[in-house]
């Protein structure tokens, strides 16, 4: 038996995990400050046990102080985070007093009471745009993408040396790290965080590089969620998916439980001391955000999706992660396949709808 804090532990990711955890009898304490961009009218979900909950904020030194001398944890999985493309770089702030100093005040707590072990929601946005080829210059970093040719419809990036379209390739934990957004930077800072913490103490950091995530308890109508999320709020709501771009631009979903399982195998996991681990947690199986629109549309029975065209400024075309350290390092490989998960996440609950 493991005592475990779970942060975050009443959103998305973190109920799954908490789930997991105490249903192979661990000891779970969920933390949860119910923000409103996620739990509406702060109301604690009626999948979370309520002997088990602590409403309260991560950065609240006091409150986690308390926690700590109580449980006496052997870890620590902190899912707690302003997530998402978010608005405008008016988020900048919530972004990093949420997920920047709320990470340094838990990590502060853990030196004090000598908690050793670190599992931290990351994000494939550290990687900025994924990883590619070019049939000349070999694996080169795109050139930014240009107005002029979003506008008329180009949308792969090119090589920065001859111009040449390039070739999306899987994406390794080692690629280069440039995040485009600012719920990216957090991120990334938390990652550099949590590898100095672990430097100076001798601890243990998985950093979990999720991809697209989707399943249960999504939360709905925000621009905070993911993707497939916001397509079937809008097949919910009668309205036929908007795709931007051409809908050709690939990702990796993967399904919450899957997720929610790769975490527990992490926190069960021995690691490397004095040293932070990142690793991929994907399907292994990507699919374009064109795939993704057109099978929700079909499970849910509703209108075919609308191509847009456009794209967000802090948008990347292709990202698709490489499985095999997760699968080396934890045993982890995704049981969910696309076309299962999809059927199911047509009527699967999602939480309530948040205005923001």
């Amino acid at each position: 038996m493991v005592r475990v804090l779970v942060t975050g532990g009443a959103g998305f990711i973190g109920s799954h995990i908490s789930d997991l955890l105490t249903g192979s009898g661990d000891e779970v304490v969920v933390l949860d400050a119910l923000l409103p961009t996620a739990h509406g009218d702060g109301a604690l979900p009626g999948y979370v046990e309520a002997g088990r909950f602590v409403r309260g904020d991560v950065a609240d030194a006091a409150l986690l102080r308390g926690l700590f001398d109580e449980h006496g944890f052997d870890a620590v999985c902190h899912q707690a985070a302003v997530v998402g493309h978010g608005l405008d770089p008016s988020d900048a702030p919530s972004y990093a007093l949420n997920n920047d100093y709320g990470t340094a005040v838990l990590l502060a707590e853990m030196y004090r009471s000598g908690v050793p072990k670190l599992v931290l929601a990351s994000s494939m946005v550290v990687y900025g745009e994924g990883r590619y080829s070019c049939p000349g210059h070999g694996i080169v970093p795109p050139a930014p993408r240009r107005s002029s040719d979003v506008d008329a419809g180009r949308f792969d990036p090119r090589c920065r040396a001859c111009g040449t379209e390039l070739t999306s390739l899987l994406v390794p934990e080692d690629a280069p790290l440039e995040p485009r957004s600012t719920y990216a930077a957090t991120k990334l800072a938390q990652e550099h965080l949590a590898a100095a913490w672990a430097r100076q103490t001798g601890g243990t950091v998985w950093a979990m590089r999720y991809h697209n995530v989707y399943g249960p308890r999504m939360p709905q109508n925000t621009p905070y969620a993911g993707v497939a999320s916001l397509f079937r709020s809008a097949l919910l709501r009668g309205e036929a998916p908007t795709v931007l771009e051409d809908g050709k631009q690939r990702r990796d979903f993967v399904h919450v439980r899957d997720v929610a399982a790769a975490n527990v195998l992490a926190l069960k996991a021995a690691g490397e001391a004095g040293d932070l681990t990142p690793v991929n947690v994907c399907s292994g199986t990507p699919h374009t955000v064109g795939e993704l629109a057109e099978e929700l549309a079909r499970a849910c029975d509703g209108p075919r999706p609308v191509i847009a065209g456009g794209a967000r400024a802090a948008d990347v075309r292709h990202v698709v992660a490489d499985p095999a350290r997760a699968e080396r390092l934890l045993g982890f490989r995704a049981r969910t396949g696309f076309e299962e998960g999809i059927a199911a996440f047509a009527t699967d609950e999602l939480r309530a709808p948040v205005t923001v």
